[in-house]
C-alpha cells in the first residue's frame, strides 16, 4: 500500500508547477493553477431564446399568421428547422436544453408537480447530468438565465427552500425571472439571483414582464462587456410568452382584430398552404382530423367545431386568439431590442442565436377558453355572459385568460393534438431558428433534418469548442443523448440527418422516431386506462407523410414491430419505466418528501417575503381561522393578512378604521365582504376571522359560514364560499402587513400594496382543520397547467 500524502504534497504535486524554496527570492511562482478560466480566442456568444407553448404553425417565418419581425430577421440571416422536436411539455423539455440528456435521465419524466419516486421521475437534476451552464462557466463564459425556470421543485420554490436546484447553483452567474411554471405578465413572481424581489414598477407605469426581462438581459450583457469586454457570454432567455395568462398591450392585440374570425378550421387550411409555400412542409402534406382522439382523450382536450358555436362564442374565441397573437408579437418586439443592442455594439456577428419554443400549443384552456384560467383549476365553469362582458379587457391586468383547445390544434397544424401528447407531432414538433452570421454561410433557408431538444447542448458545445466531460466534479456523467446540429448549417437542406432515433414518452403517451418512420401508441394521458401492453400502435412514414395522416401499420407490420422493440430498448436505457397514466387521485396521493410537512398551526410575521402557496398554510377545502395580535393607533389602516390576488384570494385588513375580511372567489363579482359596523378605537386587539366549512357546492367549492372577530366579539358574519383549488399557480404569496403583487380587495391598490400603517402587527396565526376535503382531479389539472 502506498504511503498517504499530506495535503501540501497533494496540492503541489497536482497543480503547482513553480519552485518553492525557503526564501521567496529563490522561488519561482506559477500563476497557472490560480487564474480564472479563459475562453478560447474569438469564442462566440450564445443567445438561446425559448418561448413557451407554441406550435409550428403560429409564427410568420414558418408560414403562420403571427407577425414576428425579430424571428423573421434571424431566419433571413440563418436557418429555419422544420423537424425540430421536444418532449411535449415544459419542464422536461427545459431539462433537456439544460443538460443535453433525455428528460428521464434528468429525472423529469413530467413537471415537478407530478413527480414520483422512481429513477427517471423524481424531478431533480442528478449529479450525472452536468448542465451547459456548468461547462461554459468553467470554460470562461459568463452565464445568464433570464425568465422562466420551472426546473425547481415546488417545495424548494420558497425563501427558505433548498437552493441547490436554483439557477445559480446550476452553473449560472446571474438569474432574473420566475421559478414556477407560469406567472402574471403584469404582477409577476420575481426572483433575482437567489432571492425573491418585488417588481420594479407597476402596469400603470408601463410594466410588462417581457419588457422587464429584456431590460434585465441587456443590462447583464452590457455590464459584462463593460468590465470584461473580451469575455464571451451565454444567455438563456425564456419569456413567459406564450404561456397563459395571455396578456399584452392593447396596441399589439388590436393588430390582429378580425384576423381569426373565420375560426380555427379555416386557419388550419390557410396556414397549411402558407407552410407549403414557405418550404416548411412538403407539397402534398394532408391536414389531420380536428378530434383525432375523440374516443381516447379526456373531455377537456376535445375541440368544439367552429360551426357548432353561436355568434357570441365565435366573437369571444376569435378575440382570445387575437390576444395570444399580440402577446407573441409584443414579446418578439422586446427580443428585437436585444438583437438591436447586439448589432449596435458589434456583438451580433459572432453570436449564435437560437430562437425556439418548448412544446406544442397549449390545450389547457379547455374547449371553451376562460377569462380567468384559475376557474379551470377549480373545476368552476366560465359564464359566457361574464366572459363576453370582459371581452374588451382580455389581455389586460383585469383578465387571466387562456384560449380554447381549437386554437391549440390550429397553431399546431398540420399535426394531430397539441401539448402533452407525445405520440404525435402536434405535441412535439416546434419552431427553431438558428442564426450565426460569422459561422454559417446559408441565409434564409429551411433545414429538414430531424432533430430534438437534446441536440441543443451538443450543438452549443461543438460551436464553442468544448466537450461534455466523462467525469464532472468527481461524478461519472451520463453520455449526451443528443447530437450536434452544426453539420446542418451548410448542408444540403434535404440531406440525411445525423440523428438516428428518438423516443418520446409523456404521462403514458409514447412514440418513437427512427430513420424517417414514427411509431405511436394510442393512449390518453391521465386516463388511468393502464394495460399499456394492449395499446394499439400506429405507424407513419414521416419522410413521405409529414403530418402523420396515414397509418400504414397494416402495410409494414415488420417495421412496426422493429420500432416497438426499439422503444422498449430506449425506455430501459433511459429510465423511462414505469409508465404512468394514472388519474389525479392516484398521482396526488403519492407521498413526496418535504422538509416542512403540513401542520395545523402556522405563525407569520410582518416584514418578510411573500410565502409561496406551495409551502404556505393550506386553507383549501377545510375550516380555518386567522387571528392577529395588533396594536391599533390613530388613523390606522392597511393589510394585516393577505394571500392571492383579484383572481382568487382573501385578505384581512383595516379600512376607514373598520375591520374588513374579503374573500375574492375566483374574481367573480361581487367580492365577499365582512365588515365591522363600528370603528376600531386605538388599543391592543386580537383581530381575526373564522370559516366553518359545512358542505361542498355544485362544483366542489366549500360552502359555510364566516365570522369576523374583534377580540372575542363577533362583529360580522354570514354565508361564504371558498375555493377548493389554489389561488394562483405562481406568485401572489401569503403576506403579513401588505399585499404583494396584485391586490385581493378593491379597497386598496397594488400601488400601495395595502401597506399597514398607524399601528403594529405582532404576528398572525393561521389554524387549519386537520381533515381536508380534496378534489384531487382538480388539483392535478392545476398542476398540469404550470408546465
Amino acid at each position: 500500500m502506498s504511503e498517504k500524502k499530506t495535503l501540501p504534497e497533494l496540492h503541489t504535486e497536482q497543480v503547482f508547477k513553480g519552485k518553492i524554496e525557503l526564501d521567496v527570492r529563490d522561488s519561482v511562482p506559477d500563476w497557472g493553477p490560480y487564474s480564472p478560466p479563459k475562453a478560447p480566442e474569438d469564442a462566440p456568444n450564445v443567445l438561446f431564446i425559448l418561448y413557451d407553448d407554441t406550435g409550428l404553425s403560429a409564427w410568420s417565418p414558418f408560414g403562420g399568421g403571427i407577425n414576428m419581425p425579430t424571428a423573421q430577421k434571424l431566419a433571413d440571416n440563418g436557418l429555419v428547422y422544420s423537424q425540430w422536436h421536444t418532449t411535449a411539455i415544459c419542464s422536461p423539455t427545459r431539462s433537456t436544453c439544460l443538460t443535453g440528456r433525455n428528460h428521464h435521465l434528468n429525472g423529469f419524466a413530467c413537471i415537478a408537480e407530478a413527480t414520483t419516486g422512481y429513477p427517471g421521475q423524481h424531478g431533480r437534476l442528478p449529479a450525472q447530468c452536468a448542465t451547459v451552464g456548468h461547462i461554459l462557466q468553467d470554460a470562461g463564459w459568463s452565464t445568464f438565465w433570464v425568465g422562466k425556470n420551472h426546473n425547481v421543485p415546488e417545495q424548494d420554490n420558497a425563501p427558505g427552500g433548498y437552493k441547490g436546484t436554483w439557477p445559480l447553483q446550476q452553473g449560472f452567474d446571474r438569474f432574473y425571472g420566475f421559478l414556477g411554471g407560469e406567472t402574471s405578465q403584469y404582477f409577476p413572481d420575481l426572483v433575482e439571483d437567489n432571492h425573491f424581489i418585488d417588481q420594479p414598477y407597476l402596469p400603470d407605469e408601463g410594466y410588462h414582464l417581457s419588457k422587464d426581462l429584456t431590460d434585465q438581459a441587456i443590462r447583464m450583457i452590457r455590464d459584462n462587456k463593460a468590465s470584461n469586454p473580451s469575455k464571451p457570454w451565454y444567455m438563456w432567455f425564456c419569456p413567459g410568452a406564450n404561456h397563459a395568462p395571455h396578456q399584452a398591450p392593447p396596441e399589439y392585440i388590436d393588430k390582429y382584430k378580425g384576423k381569426f374570425d373565420d375560426g380555427y378550421e379555416a386557419y388550419r387550411e390557410w396556414v397549411l398552404k402558407r407552410m407549403i409555400e414557405k418550404g416548411v412542409i412538403p407539397e402534398g402534406t394532408k391536414l389531420t382530423e380536428l378530434n383525432p382522439m375523440a374516443d381516447v382523450a379526456i373531455p377537456a382536450d376535445q375541440v368544439r367545431p367552429w360551426d357548432t358555436l353561436n355568434d357570441q362564442e365565435k366573437k369571444l374565441f376569435s378575440r382570445m386568439a387575437e390576444v395570444w397573437a399580440g402577446f407573441s408579437e409584443y414579446t418578439d418586439a422586446q427580443i428585437g431590442r436585444i438583437i438591436d443592442y447586439l448589432e449596435e455594439s458589434g456583438q451580433l456577428e459572432n453570436t449564435l442565436v437560437l430562437y425556439a419554443a418548448d412544446n406544442g400549443t397549449s390545450g389547457e384552456g379547455s374547449p371553451n377558453g376562460s377569462v380567468n384560467e384559475n376557474k379551470l383549476f377549480n373545476t368552476y365553469p366560465d359564464d359566457l355572459a361574464e366572459n363576453l362582458s370582459m371581452i374588451d379587457k382580455l389581455g389586460s391586468p383585469d383578465c387571466y385568460n387562456h384560449f380554447p383547445t381549437g386554437w391549440a390544434v390550429a397553431f399546431s397544424t398540420p399535426f394531430k393534438m397539441f401539448k402533452r401528447y407525445s405520440e404525435y407531432s402536434g405535441g412535439t414538433c416546434d419552431p427553431l431558428i438558428i442564426s450565426w452570421p460569422k459561422g454559417m454561410k446559408a441565409r434564409g433557408e429551411v433545414r429538414h433534418q430531424y432533430h430534438h431538444s437534446t441536440d441543443i447542448v451538443p450543438t452549443i458545445l461543438d460551436i464553442c469548442g468544448l466537450e461534455m466531460p466523462d467525469v464532472y466534479r468527481g461524478v461519472e456523467q451520463y453520455p449526451l443523448s443528443g447530437v450536434s446540429m452544426r453539420y446542418t448549417f451548410d448542408a444540403d437542406p434535404d440531406g440525411p440527418t445525423q440523428k438516428k432515433h428518438q423516443y418520446f414518452e409523456m404521462m403514458g403517451t409514447r412514440g418513437i422516431w427512427a430513420d424517417g418512420w414514427r411509431a405511436s401508441a394510442v393512449h390518453g394521458p391521465m386516463t388511468s386506462q393502464g394495460h399499456f401492453d394492449e395499446d394499439e400502435w400506429e405507424l407513419y412514414h414521416v419522410d413521405e407523410d409529414r403530418s402523420e395522416s396515414t397509418n400504414v401499420a397494416d402495410k409494414y407490420p415488420e417495421k412496426l414491430e422493429e420500432l416497438k422493440q426499439l422503444w422498449m430498448d430506449e425506455a430501459r436505457k433511459n429510465l423511462v419505466l414505469p409508465l404512468d397514466d394514472r388519474t389525479a387521485v392516484e398521482i396526488l396521493t403519492d407521498e413526496r418528501p418535504s422538509t416542512e410537512p403540513p401542520r395545523q398551526r402556522y405563525i407569520y410575521y410582518p416584514d418578510t417575503t411573500a410565502v409561496p402557496e406551495g409551502v404556505a398554510a393550506n386553507v383549501r377545502g377545510r375550516s380555518f381561522k386567522i387571528l392577529a395580535d395588533v396594536e391599533v393607533g390613530d388613523d390606522c389602516s392597511g393589510v394585516i393578512f393577505a394571500h392571492g390576488s383579484r383572481f382568487g384570494g382573501h385578505s384581512l385588513f383595516i379600512h376607514d378604521m373598520k375591520l374588513y375580511y374579503v374573500y375574492n372567489f375566483l374574481g367573480i363579482p361581487p367580492q365577499q365582504e365582512f365588515v365591522s359596523s363600528d370603528e376600531i378605537a386605538p388599543g391592543k386587539y386580537t383581530l381575526g376571522m373564522e370559516f366553518n366549512r359545512e358542505k361542498a357546492g355544485q362544483y366542489g367549492e366549500s360552502l359555510g359560514t364566516a365570522k369576523l372577530y374583534i377580540n372575542n366579539k363577533v362583529v360580522a358574519e354570514g354565508p361564504m364560499k371558498a375555493q377548493l383549488g389554489k389561488f394562483t399557480l405562481c406568485g401572489d404569496g401569503l403576506c403579513v402587513g401588505r399585499d404583494s403583487a396584485d391586490a385581493v380587495a378593491k379597497e386598496y391598490t397594488p400601488e400601495t400594496q395595502g401597506k399597514f400603517t398607524g399601528g403594529t402587527i405582532q404576528y398572525v396565526e393561521v389554524s387549519v382543520e386537520k381533515e381536508q376535503y380534496r378534489d384531487l382531479e382538480m388539483e392535478m389539472a392545476a398542476a398540469m397547467a404550470v408546465d
